[in-house]
């Protein structure tokens, strides 16, 4: 009797040791929701790009000579002919002073040789009639004939080597208006690498300055050979002409972050890919009336892509497994996971272009540990303060 008790209470305090490991079952729990709405989406794609002025242009002296005087500055803006460089002149002076003698000095050969023609003319005339006459013999007028034309020739060449001293001293003259070095357009002066003192000449590497319009800018960014198909394929036009024309206006980002508060204008494609990079370059125009934009300037363009009419669900709403999206519907108080073709991520929602209908519940956050056929208790939130609440981090 005694060991029938004993089995009995063992087995009744198994039974209450049972009972206390069993699990408790749990509610459902609570989970954020929204409704799957419709909007109309701007977009952007975006471009790292390079920026240059519309017209650079390198300095380079004409002649060989000596930096007397550096007459601008960095960043100055200069107009088309103003001098920005002056070259020493002393040995062009001498040139010049030189050319100029021998000028006189030409004419002065001109005027003697003009006499001898005159003088030869005169024998020539003298003897003529008296050769007529019989008095004398025609040798003699044949001899007086060649004087003159002796005579005349050293007058040609006197008058061509006036001709040459002119040349020599305008040449001079050219060189000495070159030793002033002037913008060869209006714009902004860059880097002055060279101070006075330097010795420059035509054949130097390196140039003086570079003068860069920028009263219009140019912005080039680049895309692979995907981007620049998809590119094509959305954008209407029968060619690619037609298609810039139909392209919408693009932002420029600064640096800084910032946009820059002009927009732009798609305005040149390349027609070729690049072998060494396979990407196509696009160039935008920009106007620059204030300035701000310096020649070597980097950016980032923003292209903009419109979507009407578009699905949308917080981007904490999806998530991705095995290159597939899902997200979590609810059904009759349950998730229910399903597949979703997200075409564009935005400003922290996703794009739906298939697996979810307008006005259906979806989990909107804290989706991490559930899984399907879960019992959840919906709690019914908006969407805009849930992704606007979403601070990107950097």
């Amino acid at each position: 009797m005694n060991n029938k008790l004993v089995i009995l209470s063992m087995a009744a305090l198994s039974l209450t040791a049972c009972k206390k490991e069993a699990p408790k079952q749990d509610g459902a729990k609570p989970y954020p929701v929204v409704s799957v709405e419709s909007k109309n989406i701007v977009g952007y794609q975006t471009f790292p790009a390079t920026i240059q002025g519309r017209v650079n242009n390198d300095v380079r002296a004409k002649i060989q000579g000596y930096i007397t005087q550096l007459l601008v500055d960095e960043g100055q803006y200069v107009t088309k002919g103003q001098p920005l460089f002056r070259l020493e002149t002393n040995i062009l002076t001498e040139n010049a002073a030189a050319s100029k003698a021998g000028i006189g000095a030409a004419e002065s050969n001109i005027a003697a040789a003009q006499a001898s023609v005159n003088a030869a003319q005169v024998e020539v005339n003298k003897l003529k009639p008296l050769v007529q006459k019989n008095i004398i013999s025609n040798v003699q007028l044949q001899t007086a004939q060649a004087q003159l034309a002796q005579a005349q020739a050293q007058l040609a060449q006197a008058h061509a080597a006036k001709r040459q001293a002119e040349a020599n001293y305008k040449g001079v003259e050219a060189n000495i208006e070159y030793s002033i070095i002037r913008a060869p357009i209006s714009g902004v002066v860059g880097k002055l690498p060279l101070k006075v003192g330097s010795l420059v000449g035509p054949s130097d590497q390196t140039p003086l300055t570079t003068i860069s319009d920028t009263s219009q800018i140019f912005a080039y960014f680049a895309m692979n050979e995907k981007e620049y198909f998809d590119f094509l394929e959305k954008v209407p036009g029968a060619s690619v002409p037609e298609k810039i024309k139909n392209l919408p206006m693009v932002e420029l980002q600064l640096a800084n972050g910032s946009l820059y508060p002009e927009k732009g204008r798609i305005e040149a494609i390349t027609g070729q890919i690049d072998p060494t990079t396979g990407t196509i370059q696009f160039r935008v125009g920009f106007t620059n009336a204030q300035r701000l934009l310096s020649n070597g300037n980097s950016g980032t363009i923003r292209f903009p892509q419109r979507y009407d009419n578009v699905l949308v669900v917080p981007e904490s709403a999806t998530y991705e497994q095995q290159g597939i999206v899902y997200a979590y519907k609810v059904d009759k108080d349950t998730a229910k996971n399903v597949v979703i073709d997200v075409i564009d991520r935005i400003d922290n929602m996703a794009l739906i272009k298939s697996g979810l209908n307008k006005g259906e519940t979806v989990i909107a956050a804290g989706i991490g540990g559930l899984k399907p056929g879960t019992a959840v208790k919906p709690k019914p939130i908006k969407m805009d303060s849930l992704v606007q609440s979403i601070k990107p981090k950097f």
